[in-house]
């Protein structure tokens, strides 16, 4: 029978940040599908749906997919943690004009009603991206 390896307490940290930003990932999914999905189409801006021929309403959808399965990479595919965290980031950057057209826009989303709130959003989105590349390097 295999030994258990045992994990340093940045490994325990990591790990923690990794089931965090699943935990957050899924959230943020559900509420594109589901309860925020009205929401979400507003601000939407124009020029993605010429960009990706999509309507507002199935970018939302296409989005909260990504972010559901994302998610479900993070927690069921762990020998592709690495590339999993990249797609993360990727995923943070790629949304990232959305949230600045919001702001520019003064468009309210769910969590989204103020100014305030909206600027904070765009200073912490490195953050995530960050979050996502440190929480699944390693073990």
């Amino acid at each position: 029978m295999p030994k258990p390896s045992k994990r340093t307490p940045a490994e325990i940290v990591r790990a923690v940040g990794r089931s965090s930003l699943a935990a957050l990932l899924a959230v943020a999914g559900a509420s594109h599908l589901t309860w925020g999905r009205r929401g979400y189409r507003i601000v939407v801006p124009d020029w993605a749906t010429k960009a990706t021929t999509l309507d507002k309403d199935a970018i939302v959808v296409a989005s909260g997919v990504v972010e559901v399965m994302l998610a479900g990479a993070l927690v069921v595919l762990p020998k592709e943690r690495t590339v999993v965290g990249w797609l993360v980031a990727a995923f943070f950057v790629a949304v990232f004009p959305g949230n600045v057209h919001q702001w520019q826009t003064g468009r309210s989303a769910p969590m989204m009603r103020t100014d305030r709130a909206r600027f904070i959003r765009l200073l912490l989105q490195p953050l995530l991206v960050v979050w996502a590349i440190w929480s699944t390097r390693g073990r």
